[in-house]
């Protein structure tokens, strides 16, 4: 049987990983962290097409016969161009925001993403599809897949860079945060001491 090959742009992916591995823990699990060229969230989208084709490119020839894009950049980008260029099963990772329109009592939900997602078409079509009447902000994070990256969870750079997003989104009324990045999700703890 193949591995499950997954990829993101740095140590992000490991957070999906780690849960693919308690839901599925037979499968044999390959990962790449491409912190080489992270954060991808500020790269051009045919940059993020032509690494994410080279990492899939790579997993399969590794013997993955399915891959998991463990990067809402590359979701968003490069899905689509993986899936018309490989004959496995590609399974993308994008915001939560159909849970999070679904748990909203304000009817305002925050989705921080990179830079690169927050312009993506597809990203767009996400939003369309679940917002109904909610009101949707997004706000791109520069530096938080950086930190992230250097393994700044905690202290005073951590705290700083993410009070400067996640403060003027509660100040407009935001009672739901969406983490739009695989990264992000090791900087929770953080965000969860702005919105109590």
């Amino acid at each position: 049987m193949g591995a499950i090959g997954v990829f993101d742009s740095g140590v992000g992916g490991l957070s999906v990983l780690r849960e693919i591995r308690r839901e599925l823990p037979q499968e044999t699990l390959r990962y790449v962290a491409d912190s080489a060229y992270a954060p991808y969230g500020d790269k051009p989208a045919d940059f993020v097409v032509r690494r994410s084709l080279a990492l899939a490119d790579f997993l399969i020839g590794s013997g993955a016969t399915s891959l998991v894009v463990a990067c809402n950049t590359a979701t968003a980008t490069a899905v689509d161009t993986l899936r018309e260029r490989f004959s496995v099963p590609i399974v993308g990772i994008e915001p939560a925001v159909k849970p999070a329109v679904e748990h909203t009592l304000a009817g305002r939900v925050g989705v921080l993403t990179t830079s690169r997602t927050a312009l993506s078409a597809r990203f767009h079509r996400l939003l369309d599809r679940f917002k109904g009447s909610c009101q949707i902000v997004v706000q791109p994070c520069p530096g938080w897949v950086e930190l992230v990256e250097r393994g700044v969870l905690d202290g005073p750079d951590a705290i700083v860079a993410v009070a400067q997003y996640v403060s003027p989104l509660v100040a407009q009324g935001v009672d739901v945060l969406v983490l739009g990045c695989t990264h992000y999700s090791f900087l929770s703890p953080r965000s969860e001491e702005h919105t109590s």
